[in-house]
């Protein structure tokens, strides 16, 4: 039970250091759960985007191959995978686990103050995240849409809502999703982003290509976007 409580204690505070960007924090803390209990994809994920983002790339690319090897379906991880093969040259193997990655997978607000109903949404949406980094989908959808009815204005819900709805196969329901967050947020580019994903998992290569485009154009450093279009032309060669 100690054992149980300290991973549960390094696990959250973890989580937090990385999710306020303080990677270098938050990476010997990662490391500590990983070492107790090596079978958190998203722990394992968080290390990965950590050495990637210290250019350690071949490390990086370890961590999300076990993510990925641990949860097949952890489509975040996936991508991560196919931008860190990207950046070491290896196209082949990038292409191989983004055409595998893309085979597996309006309420009303309450009379609430408006400060308090972000608040709760908020909560909400890392209680989805949670769900959703874990493969508990139906969970994350629910989580996600209690966050939409206490506060419908939120692009990256959407957006997060669209991704568990595409995890389970429901592709229809996650375009609705990231077409809103677009128009929610027109700037925010995980939308087209993902939008562009799902239109290619299901098929639709033309409307991918022209989403991730179009997420270039609004935003030039977009990297997800300039390599999936890369991948895609490599593919239509």
């Amino acid at each position: 039970m100690m054992m149980e409580a300290r991973l549960h204690e390094l696990y959250q505070l973890g989580t937090e250091l990385f999710e306020k960007g303080k990677y270098n924090e938050a990476e010997p803390v990662l490391k500590d759960v990983i070492k107790i209990n090596p079978n958190y994809a998203d722990v394992l994920n968080k290390l990965g985007i950590i050495t990637h983002l210290k250019d350690n790339i071949k490390e990086a690319v370890e961590y999300f191959e076990r993510a990925v090897e641990l949860n097949p379906r952890y489509t975040e991880a996936s991508l991560n995978l196919v931008i860190a093969y990207n950046d070491m040259g290896q196209f082949k193997l990038a292409q191989e686990v983004f055409s595998k990655a893309a085979q597996i997978a309006h309420p009303t607000p309450l009379a609430l103050d408006p400060f308090v109903a972000g608040k709760l949404a908020n909560e909400h949406y890392k209680i989805g995240n949670i769900y959703l980094e874990f493969g508990m989908y139906d969970n994350a959808i629910d989580e996600y849409n209690k966050a939409i009815k206490l506060f419908p204005k939120l692009a990256d819900v959407y957006t997060k809502l669209g991704i568990a709805c595409r995890s389970k196969g429901q592709y229809e329901d996650a375009v609705v999703h990231f077409i809103k967050a677009k128009e929610i947020n027109p700037s925010y580019g995980q939308a087209w982003v993902q939008l562009g994903l799902t239109y290619y998992m299901k098929g639709l290569t033309g409307l991918a290509f022209e989403e991730w485009e179009s997420a270039l154009k609004r935003n030039p450093d977009l990297k997800e976007a300039k390599t999936y279009l890369q991948l895609l032309k490599k593919e239509e060669q």
